[in-house]
């Protein structure tokens, strides 16, 4: 076995401005050239250890260089949901949704679609029975739901024969 400690080095650097010790007698690696100091493996590594205080690769370096210099972005605001707040905010327009509506009713659930609404909202109500009522010509519906994460009561008064009429939505406080 050769005595290491009369091997000869010298210091190689790569396209990234990373360093390495290379044999003095051999040819260097691919992608490596001679930065200029040999030696002992002791005085090479000392020469590294002075000379390499970024060990970030230089690719990554320019990086962030032109990344501190480029003005941040604008942080995106949070998505706001004002459906909840603008179905919660007066009397809208609204329809029940015909398909099988009596067989719905008499279940206990149906469908409420906000007309106003882009695409127009389409809700599916488990009616309250002790805030449902219906009377000559007329439907008083409400029922509880989460729309959007939120926790609201829909009410609509409607017409029973066109199943039209106004809506409307209230908050529902959650208990911790």
């Amino acid at each position: 076995m050769p005595d290491e400690s009369a091997t000869l080095y010298k210091v190689v650097l790569n396209h990234e401005e990373q360093y390495s010790i290379w044999p003095l007698e051999r040819e260097n690696p691919l992608g490596w050239h001679d930065a200029g100091r040999q030696g002992s493996k002791e005085e090479c590594l000392a020469y590294i250890e002075e000379v390499w205080t970024d060990m970030r690769p230089l690719s990554l370096r320019k990086a962030m260089e032109e990344a501190a210099k480029a003005p941040p972005r604008p942080a995106r605001p949070a998505p706001v949901d004002d459906l909840v707040d603008r179905l919660c905010a007066g009397k809208h327009p609204v329809e029940l949704v015909r398909d099988r509506f009596d067989e719905a009713f008499r279940e206990g659930y149906v469908h409420v679609r906000f007309t106003g609404t882009q695409g127009g909202t389409e809700l599916g109500i488990r009616l309250d029975p002790t805030h449902t009522k219906e009377t000559t010509g007329r439907l008083e519906i409400a029922g509880d739901l989460t729309l959007n994460f939120v926790r609201v009561r829909c009410f609509a008064d409607v017409d029973r024969t066109s199943l039209s009429g106004e809506g409307w939505l209230q908050r529902l406080e959650v208990s911790a």
